[in-house]
């Protein structure tokens, strides 16, 4: 039985299709839907330039309150893209408990979310970037794949990709 599902939203051109699937399963089994984004730490040589620039107060206050008002900004951007998406009924929204913007890897993110709201079902997309080799998948699709402790449901995105540029 699916009673929630965590859906993994990359803020990319095909998160409106990833939402759709979720948003049907969601309505479908009647299920809690949670939605979770994750946004890369800074890199080391980002965090060098600053450091060279600013002095160790400024650099921390920067982190902090820059960090705090960015994940925000980001949560207040995947709710109006999830509001946009559904249009004025937005009855769908209802279906939606909570919107979660945390900064780390993509998939310890995703999978750490996943366990700790014990979701049913987890669904993100294949993601536009292979991994390497014979594999339509991204990096973090793969990692989520290998390590997820539930049922993941992979809409996968680059197949329509080719099948609309053709």
């Amino acid at each position: 039985m699916i009673r929630s599902i965590l859906f993994a939203n990359d803020l990319g051109i095909y998160a409106p299709l990833v939402m759709q699937h979720a948003l049907g399963l969601a309505r479908t089994f009647r299920a809690d839907l949670y939605v979770v984004h994750a946004v890369e730490p800074m890199g080391l040589f980002a965090e060098s330039v600053l450091q060279s620039y600013l002095d160790e107060e400024a650099f921390s206050a920067l982190h902090q309150q820059g960090m705090s008002t960015m994940l925000s900004n980001i949560e207040g951007r995947v709710l109006q893209s999830l509001r946009d998406e559904l249009g004025e009924g937005g009855q769908e929204l209802a279906l939606i408990r909570s919107v979660k913007v945390i900064q780390g890897e993509p998939a310890h993110v995703i999978l750490q979310q996943s366990d700790s709201l014990a979701v049913d079902l987890l669904i993100l997309g294949s993601h536009g970037q292979p991994s390497g080799g014979l594999s339509h998948l991204g990096r973090t699709a793969a990692r989520v794949i290998e390590l997820a402790r539930m049922p993941v449901y992979l809409v996968p995105l680059l197949q329509r990709r080719r099948r609309t540029e053709g």
